[in-house]
């Protein structure tokens, strides 16, 4: 069993920048597949970005590419999103998740955190 903590969610500006962090409980966390995923009002969950359990392969979201940026910390059980150049577009919750394997369908994740909201004004 994994428990998920996510942190870092605010209000802020458009082109301002938020990083969002999310702690796992557990000592197999490297094991672990991690994403950050988001959902808006009236729309379906979509991928941010995902990180594989060594860190080294990362996926973002077509709409994220160049703003975006996944890294974890294995030895803090920690996993990050810096978001930069935020859009209006980009407010939603934002949940963590992890999951046996790298892949960027949140199907495979099975395990969530309670999710944290970004909202951007314009």
């Amino acid at each position: 069993q994994v428990q998920l903590v996510e942190s870092g969610g605010g209000l802020v500006q458009a082109g301002g920048s938020l990083r969002l962090s999310c702690v796992a409980s557990g000592r197999t966390f490297s094991r672990y597949a991690m994403g950050w995923f988001r959902q808006a009002p009236g729309k379906g969950r979509e991928v941010v970005a995902v990180v594989s359990g060594s860190g080294v392969l990362k996926y973002y979201g077509d709409s994220v590419k160049g703003r975006f940026t996944i890294s974890r910390d294995n030895a803090k059980n920690t996993v990050y999103l810096q978001m930069n150049n935020l859009k209006p577009e980009d407010t939603a919750v934002y949940y963590c998740a992890a999951g046996p394997t790298y892949t960027y369908s949140d199907l495979n994740y099975d395990y969530w955190g309670q999710g944290t909201q970004v909202t951007v004004s314009s």
